[in-house]
């Protein structure tokens, strides 16, 4: 079979591989999409501490049952999958008080196993144990539920956030992740939702497609008094920063009204995770600040059924498909900025 196998950095390599097999408790399925993200950018440029090569990559899976090992009870040759990224052992004190997306000992696809830039993908029993794997329902396309990953992750986000009835919520970053959040603060009952992005062809790909009440674009303008304009000096009550921007961070405080919540989405990078918080904001003006990392498979779970539902589509924002010998060009579409959703079709 062929993969796209992560070497070092800036060394990814679509080459032949052996067929993995399902052992116990396992399943190998049969990848149909692996979208791509910034994750997967910068995994080829920096590599990652998690990651030892050589690593097959792709962590947003869906596809079909090929094998079924023994023990891996209720599955069937040819059922249609999607498959968790962020592995939790279940066990652990933040996983049974509920924090399965903050785990000490988790595991990831595409990280520590390998992942669906492949035509074949064996899904460990640790997935399965943990209810990992979720059934796609009819009519919803392997490539629809391959964006059920990221997703997942945005919900997490929000709900750290309490987006809820009435909210003024403004999300920078107008990728993948900044649109999903757009249309998730809606269903869950925004009364506005800003989308703030740098550069001027992404903001109006993205703005043309989810609708955000405003568009603001960063590149020439103070974004924190035009939030504070449009929302009659009172400022925003959620804001989310999907941008790997300590700038944007520190202006999302800035942005926030009374009582209002920013949510630090993006990670900075790791030579420089220091930003400068202005505490009297905090303290005065009851301000709080949340993380989001990664999801639990119940964020899975819930994403697939909003997918499903139609109440977050995401058929649109899937702007490039390719074969996975074109993974690398993929990649590198996504680090230009120049798509929304890439996903691989092996």
């Amino acid at each position: 079979m062929r993969v796209a196998r992560f070497y070092a950095p800036e060394d990814v390599r679509v080459e032949d591989a052996p067929e993995p097999s399902a052992g116990p408790g396992e399943l190998v399925i049969r990848v149909r999409n692996c979208s791509t993200c910034g994750t997967d950018a910068k995994i080829w440029r920096s590599g990652h501490p998690d990651l030892r090569p050589p690593r097959v990559l792709g962590h947003e899976v869906a596809g079909e049952v090929a094998e079924v090992g023994d023990g891996a009870g209720g599955w069937s040759v040819g059922d249609r999958v999607q498959v968790i990224a962020a592995i939790p052992d279940g066990s652990c004190h933040e996983c049974r008080r509920g924090g399965m997306s903050v785990c000490p000992n988790q595991e990831r696809i595409g990280y520590h196993h390998d992942g669906g830039f492949a035509e074949l993908m064996r899904v460990p029993a640790r997935v399965l144990a943990v209810d990992g794997v979720n059934r796609i329902p009819g009519g919803l396309s392997f490539a629809e539920a391959s964006v059920v990953e990221p997703l997942s992750c945005v919900l997490n986000g929000q709900e750290q956030a309490r987006v809820g009835d009435g909210d003024t919520v403004v999300v920078v970053g107008a990728g993948p992740i900044g649109c999903l959040h757009v249309r998730l603060a809606r269903v869950r009952g925004a009364a506005r939702v800003f989308l703030v992005e740098q550069r001027r062809r992404r903001l109006e790909m993205a703005a043309g497609l989810v609708r955000p009440d405003e568009a603001i674009e960063a590149g020439g303008t103070d974004t924190v008094a035009a939030v504070r304009e449009l929302t009659d000096g009172r400022g925003a009550d959620v804001i989310i920063v999907a941008a790997a921007s300590g700038q944007a961070q520190e202006e999302g405080l800035r942005m926030a009204a009374r009582r209002g919540r920013v949510s630090f989405f993006g990670g900075l990078p790791k030579d420089r995770p220091a930003i400068t918080v202005d505490a009297n904001i905090v303290h005065y003006r009851e301000v709080g600040i949340v993380g989001a990392n990664g999801s639990s498979p119940a964020h899975n779970q819930h994403a697939l059924e909003l997918i499903a539902a139609g109440a977050v589509p995401v058929a649109d924002l899937i702007t490039h498909r390719l074969p996975l010998e074109a993974t690398v060009e993929g990649i590198h579409t996504v680090a230009r900025g120049e798509a929304i959703k890439v996903t691989i079709e092996p």
